[in-house]
């Protein structure tokens, strides 16, 4: 089976974002079950090199150039590239997976985003059936409803570009199953085309960068004690991922009975523009001594925290399919979240975690104190949640559903 799979970027030649590791995995995952993919996507990165190693020996890439503005890439010009930039290159890549059809060189077309818009205004015409997973739908508002006017207004080529890839796609993929209705609804598609695959963890690479010395290490360097109490959270700071609330419900929890006598403190990781007023509001809660924002660390660092954690709490206001939940629960990590977008379909109540209705302080404050009132029970929702991925987050799943969407495509051709 030959693929022609498309997306704008790609780890390791374009940085390591939530799209960039999906397009990394989703390549070695059909190259380990003998499917022949071509990468299409934009040149490497000032500073970054394409080899055959790449990604797996078996993967071959196609770049297509990515004509930016000037100025691209500074703070605040993310939608304005999105708009312009990004669509002129999803008609560049479409062109060149028509081409490689037409060649015999791609039996199936797999586009993210609005990657494929140039494949799918010739979908009528061409012979290889056309997957496409939206991503996020940030185009549409759907990740923050908050500001989903603004977005529409603003992302109005791309989205109309995705709006045109969803009505020519053969099968549009969701993430989540909770998240089917918010595929249908905003790319205005029948439900016979939704096919849910999640977005899927590499168990065996996670486990592989798991290292006890750097454990330690970090436990020295940050003076945690043994028996202290670690919640951890990972995100970009803004304020929709809900960091503000979950300050306030650390608040409330300083002194209720589950912790009292205990020495704790929450770890957050990531960075971004909301950072001087999480810092600003946890001072002012008098939080200051209990929190530590850690801001970008590598990867190995990011599992060692993981391995670290007492619990992970994850305060998301909106959210699509959210990949650091589900590394929390490789780690086998119970998790209290928020019950937004995809969440439902990983944290299960009574089984490896809690969910709290978004925004609630008072609610994310008493789950926090339940989690924490019971080790025992603890440590068995972090086994579950391990079982949980295994059995329908891991790639060996994941892959495994894409292959056999490929084959139901070109058998009702």
């Amino acid at each position: 089976m030959k693929v022609a799979l498309v997306a704008r970027s790609v780890f390791p030649i374009h940085g390591y974002g939530g799209l960039e590791r999906h397009v990394y995995d989703l390549a070695r995952a059909l190259a380990e079950r003998d499917v022949r993919v071509t990468l299409i996507t934009r040149p490497p990165a000032r500073g970054r090199e394409w080899h055959r190693s790449s990604i797996h020996e078996a993967v071959i890439a196609e770049f297509v150039p990515y004509h930016t503005f000037p100025f691209a890439g500074r703070r605040g010009t993310t939608v304005l590239d999105r708009s312009t930039a990004y669509p002129l290159f999803g008609l560049r890549a479409g062109r060149r997976a028509l081409d490689l059809v037409r060649r015999g060189d791609a039996e199936i077309v797999h586009g993210l985003g609005g990657s494929v818009i140039g494949y799918a205004r010739e979908r009528a015409t061409a012979g290889a059936p056309l997957v496409l997973n939206p991503q996020g739908l940030e185009e549409f508002g759907a990740t923050d409803p908050s500001r989903a006017k603004l977005k529409r207004a603003v992302y109005l080529p791309l989205r109309r570009a995705v709006l045109a890839c969803a009505a020519a796609a053969d099968a549009v993929i969701a993430t989540d199953r909770t998240l089917e209705p918010v595929v249908m609804r905003h790319l205005k598609i029948d439900a016979s085309k939704v096919h849910t695959i999640p977005n899927a963890l590499d168990l065996p690479a996670i486990d592989s960068l798991t290292d006890p010395a750097l454990i330690g290490e970090l436990r020295r360097r940050h003076g945690i004690a043994a028996g202290e109490v670690v919640l951890l959270s990972a995100g970009r700071l803004e304020k929709n991922k809900g960091f503000q609330v979950l300050l306030h419900a650390l608040a409330a929890v300083r002194d209720l009975s589950s912790l009292e006598g205990r020495s704790w403190r929450w770890i957050s990781i990531g960075d971004g523009p909301y950072r001087d007023r999480l810092q600003s509001l946890a001072r002012d809660l008098s939080l200051g001594d209990r929190v530590r924002f850690q801001g970008r660390v590598s990867d190995a660092e990011m599992h060692a925290w993981h391995e670290i954690s007492t619990l992970f709490v994850h305060p998301t206001l909106y959210e699509g399919s959210s990949l650091v939940t589900l590394e929390a629960m490789a780690h086998r990590r119970a998790v209290v979240a928020s019950a937004a977008g995809g969440l439902p379909d990983k944290v299960r109540p009574g089984i490896n975690g809690w969910l709290v209705a978004p925004g609630e302080a008072g609610g994310l404050a008493a789950a926090i104190s339940g989690a924490l009132s019971d080790t025992a029970r603890l440590e068995r929702y972090g086994r579950e949640g391990r079982g949980i991925v295994e059995r329908e987050f891991s790639w060996r799943a994941a892959g495994d559903a894409t292959v056999a969407l490929y084959r139901l495509l070109l058998r009702l051709q």
